[in-house]
C-alpha cells in the first residue's frame, strides 16, 4: 500500500514538476522580505489594560497609548505600497543603525526601549506621588554595535562583568577599559536568555578615545509600595508610550483623578528626569486616536506638535492637541481642561 502511494507521488512530481517549480519560485518570491519596511496607520491601546497596581484608585477616565503598524514589506506590499497613499514606504537603512543590523535587532532594542520606558514610567510616577521605590536591580544592555567592532556581542546582551569586573553604570565600562591597550581582547560576562555567558570585544580607539564599539542603556529594576506589573504581549514594543504608562501609573495612585471622565490618547517618550522625547510617526498616531474619538492628544511639544496642528488644520480634525516638554507639564494642562 505505502509503495503504491510512493510511486503515485513520483509520478505525480514527474508530470508537474515544471509548475510544482513555478509554484516554488513564485512563492518564495512573493514572500521574501526586502530591505524596506511599511507604516501605516495603528490605532490607540488602554494603558489600564497593560498595568495592575495593587489598591489603585478608580478613574473616571482612561488614557491610551497610540501606536503605528510597522510592516517588513515583500515584493506584493512593496507595489501596494506605492498604489497607497496612506502607506509610507521606509528603507532599511532609515530604520536600522548600521549595515549589519536585522529585523531581530530592531526588535531587541524596541524590547529594550519598552523595558526602559516601563521602568522610568515607574520611578516618574511614583516620585511625582510621594510613593516608595527602591532599585532592586541594574541592567547594562547593549543596543548599538559598532560596524568596526570586533566583538562577538549581541544587541540585547546585559553586561554584567568586564575581567571579573562588576559593572554597575556605563562609566564602569571606561574605567575598566582604560587599563588596556587598543587592539586588546577583553573577556566581557553577559547575561543572554537568562544565562550567564562568557564573550570577547577588541578594544579600538575612536576620536582619541579607548571603546569597545558599543553602546548601551542602564535600565533599573524597581521594588514599589503599592506593587506594580505589567503585561505587554511579545508583539508590543518601543518606548513611546513612555508619557501615557506614566500617567496611568500616576491616575491610579493618586485619590485626585486627572483624567476627568475623557479619553485621553497621546504619546512620546518618558526618561528619569521627566522629560517627554519626540517620537516618529505622529501623523498616524494622531489619526488613530481620531479615529478611536478620543478627546485629548497629548504630543511632545517641538516639530511633533507643530506637525499635529497642522494635520489638525488640513483634515479639521475634532480633537484637543496639547502639547507637553515634561510629566509635570502634562499633568497641568489635564488639571486645567
Amino acid at each position: 500500500m505505502v509503495s503504491k502511494i510512493y510511486e503515485k507521488i513520483k509520478q505525480f512530481i514527474k508530470e508537474n514538476y515544471l509548475s510544482l517549480l513555478f509554484y516554488l519560485v513564485f512563492t518564495v518570491t512573493m514572500l521574501h522580505p526586502l530591505p524596506y519596511y511599511i507604516y501605516t496607520g495603528g490605532g490607540t491601546i488602554d494603558v489600564k489594560d497593560k498595568i495592575h497596581i495593587e489598591n489603585a484608585s478608580d478613574i473616571s477616565g482612561s488614557f491610551h497609548m497610540c501606536y503605528v503598524e510597522q510592516i517588513h514589506a515583500t515584493l506584493p506590499t512593496y507595489f501596494l505600497a506605492h498604489l497607497f497613499s496612506s502607506w509610507d514606504l521606509i528603507s532599511k537603512e532609515e530604520v536600522t543603525l548600521t549595515e549589519k543590523e536585522d529585523t531581530e535587532d530592531l526588535y531587541k532594542r524596541d524590547k529594550i526601549y519598552l523595558q526602559e520606558a516601563n521602568q522610568n514610567a515607574i520611578f516618574v510616577a511614583y516620585q511625582q506621588a510621594g510613593k516608595e521605590t527602591k532599585i532592586t536591580d541594574t541592567h547594562q544592555y547593549i543596543i548599538y554595535l559598532d560596524e568596526n567592532s570586533d566583538t562577538n556581542l549581541k544587541i540585547g546582551d546585559d553586561i554584567v562583568e568586564i575581567e571579573g569586573s562588576k559593572i554597575n553604570q556605563m562609566e564602569d565600562i571606561a574605567k575598566q577599559i582604560a587599563n588596556y591597550e587598543v587592539g586588546d581582547r577583553v573577556t566581557i560576562t553577559v547575561k543572554e536568555n537568562n544565562k550567564m555567558v562568557e564573550k570577547y570585544a577588541t578594544i579600538m580607539e575612536q576620536e582619541g578615545r579607548k571603546m569597545l564599539g558599543i553602546a548601551i542603556t542602564t535600565i533599573y529594576d524597581y521594588e514599589t509600595d503599592p506593587k506594580i506589573t505589567f503585561s505587554f504581549t511579545n508583539s508590543e514594543s518601543g518606548p513611546s508610550g513612555g508619557l501615557m504608562i506614566t500617567l496611568a501609573i500616576y491616575d491610579q495612585l493618586m485619590e485626585e483623578d486627572i483624567s476627568k471622565g475623557l479619553y485621553i490618547a497621546g504619546t512620546g517618550t518618558i526618561d528619569a528626569n521627566g522629560n517627554v522625547g519626540s517620537i516618529g510617526g505622529v501623523k498616524y498616531k494622531l489619526k488613530g486616536a481620531v479615529d478611536d474619538e478620543a478627546d485629548v492628544f497629548l504630543v511632545p511639544n517641538g516639530e511633533n506638535y507643530e506637525e499635529c496642528i497642522a494635520l489638525q488644520k488640513e483634515y479639521n480634525y475634532d480633537i484637543k492637541i496639547i502639547g507637553v516638554s515634561t510629566f509635570e507639564e502634562a499633568i497641568t494642562s489635564l488639571s486645567e481642561l
